[in-house]
């Protein structure tokens, strides 16, 4: 890909490499300015399926990658035996990033990229207030991230994984059109890990330029990544907290 380009462009491979590295790392630059977590998400996350003050729908996905090397390599193979890089995402109702993770290996689990993550320290020092993440069942059920009932039994409860659900389809909606949108996260990047890195934040920002500014070249309805739905449960992956969980379905759902 890169040979591809210097030809297009009249330089050489090397040029082309240190131009992809320079210009993705300014534009990740960006990252504080264009990814970040948004105080006014509940309102738009409600109008969905009635699911009530959530902050942002959470997920990983991955973007393959060529083996780093010898040494390191087989930490990046994912469970399909593909190596990859597993990037965390939170987005809100208009498929805008709010947070992203690129720095894990293929074989990270979910819950272990959250729990390693800023992120999850905001949510435990209260910063988001009384709002929600809410995610699959990869994820542990905290008092601060909703996950869904794996064995529902009650009316309540499975209205409460009907509107879960769709209230969470938001995150694979924004992961299927940022790679459609930039078709490098689907194939297999070919550079090295640091400008790896660099090009997934880069393409986070300006997947976000393009949602500010109505650029949408793809159908959010049928851009989907194709890993959707191969869960890797959390039993045993941190802390589980279901109290909080069961008071807002019988508080909520139950009606």
């Amino acid at each position: 890909m890169l040979l591809s380009v210097a030809d297009f462009i009249g330089v050489s491979k090397a040029s082309a490499s240190r131009i992809v590295h320079h210009v993705s790392r300014a534009i990740a630059g960006l990252y504080p300015q264009y990814v970040k977590t948004l105080s006014n998400t509940q309102n738009a996350f409600h109008e969905i399926a009635g699911f009530p003050r959530i902050l942002g729908a959470i997920d990983c996905t991955h973007v393959p990658i060529q083996s780093p090397d010898s040494n390191i390599g087989e930490e990046y193979r994912n469970r399909k035996g593909i190596f990859s890089m597993n990037v965390q995402g939170v987005c809100n109702a208009d498929l805008l990033f709010m947070n992203v993770v690129a720095r894990w290996p293929g074989s990270a689990h979910d819950a272990t990229i959250f729990n390693n993550s800023r992120l999850k320290m905001q949510c435990e020092e209260g910063l988001f207030g009384n709002r929600w993440l809410i995610g699959d069942s990869a994820y542990p059920c905290t008092s601060y991230l909703l996950t869904p009932l794996l064995n529902p039994t009650s009316v309540a409860e499975n209205h409460y994984n009907e509107a879960h659900i769709k209230t969470r389809n938001t995150i694979e909606r924004c992961f299927g059109v940022w790679k459609r949108r930039f078709p490098i996260l689907s194939l297999k990047i070919r550079v090295a890990m640091q400008t790896t890195q660099a090009i997934i934040i880069a393409t986070s920002v300006l997947h976000n330029i393009c949602r500010l500014n109505n650029i949408r070249d793809v159908d959010p309805e049928v851009a989907m990544p194709q890993e959707s739905g191969d869960i890797t449960y959390a039993e045993g992956i941190g802390q589980q907290n279901h109290s909080v969980r069961q008071q807002l379905i019988n508080n909520y759902f139950s009606v």
